[in-house]
């Protein structure tokens, strides 16, 4: 099964909390923003979940794409601004990217409210509550998740225009998979994507080159070992590992390490620049 670590999720309070602690007030408040959620506003909120940190504008892109002109970016605005009133959503305190004045650069995780309402959402649907906030995250952090968000979000814009779909997307911890030792196989993000009768596996991980290339060997030869002793991953087949790098230079560097590593790393491992790797993970599921 996948790993998950509880320390990532969030355990709901006793519903029969004192009414005059500050719980139960959070718990009315919860009840109360619960029931005005719109379907846009809980997609808002599962997205989030999922990734652990989204830019504003990848939100738009995501769910406010039906929208054109200065009205898909003042609509957004406004909603995510009541979201982050309500604390369903938190705004990091700072900007990544974008201009100063604008909010495209405008960093949220899942609020407190979000979580307690997603968590029981689950709940009611028999499900046991996976809810994942981010913590406090480096800057570092932040550029790293931000990375795999991006990776999901243009995954979806495109794969709708092949008549594809992304049927599973898992960012970490939440896509780490067992690797039979009592550890884990612990990439960035896992990825399913299906075309027609095609179903294509993915691993990613998503380099920044703030690693050393001796670190990304020790990381590439965990997944050889794993291959090596007949482990499988979801769905009971091997995902490829795609490495997405942030320039042509890592690039040239990673394809030379992975050349050296021993069989099967050159049928396992993919490298790629972060800006083409959504069209190359499409175009695999098409050869």
């Amino acid at each position: 099964m996948i790993g998950r670590r509880p320390s990532d999720y969030v355990s709901l309070a006793p519903a029969g909390a004192d009414c005059h602690s500050p719980q139960r007030i959070h718990v009315r408040h919860a009840a109360w923003v619960g029931e005005r959620l719109s379907e846009r506003d809980w997609a808002i909120v599962e997205v989030v979940n999922r990734l652990r940190l989204v830019r504003s504008d990848q939100i738009e892109r995501l769910l406010f794409a039906e929208l054109s002109g200065r009205s898909r970016v003042v609509t957004r605005g406004r909603v995510l601004r009541r979201l982050a009133d309500w604390q369903v959503l938190d705004a990091l305190p700072r900007r990544i990217g974008g201009s100063p004045r604008g909010s495209s650069g405008s960093v949220f995780a899942l609020g407190l409210v979000g979580q307690r309402l997603l968590a029981e959402r689950q709940l009611i649907a028999g499900s046991t509550p996976r809810v994942r906030h981010a913590g406090v995250p480096t800057d570092r952090t932040v550029g790293h998740m931000l990375a795999v968000s991006e990776l999901y979000v243009s995954l979806d814009e495109k794969a709708t225009g092949i008549g594809a779909q992304v049927e599973t997307f898992e960012a970490e911890p939440a896509c780490w998979w067992s690797n039979g030792l009592g550890g884990y196989v612990k990439p960035d993000a896992y990825v399913l994507l299906v075309h027609g009768q095609v179903r294509d596996h993915w691993w990613i991980e998503a380099d920044l080159a703030t690693e050393s290339l001796p670190t990304l060997k020790r990381k590439f030869l965990t997944y050889l070992d794993y291959v090596a002793r007949g482990q499988l991953g979801p769905s009971g087949v091997i995902p490829r590992v795609l490495v997405s790098v942030p320039s042509e230079g890592r690039y040239t560097a990673v394809r030379e390490l992975l050349s050296r590593l021993p069989d099967p790393a050159n049928q396992l491992f993919s490298v790629i620049t972060e800006r083409h790797a959504s069209d190359y993970i499409l175009q695999a599921l098409r050869d």
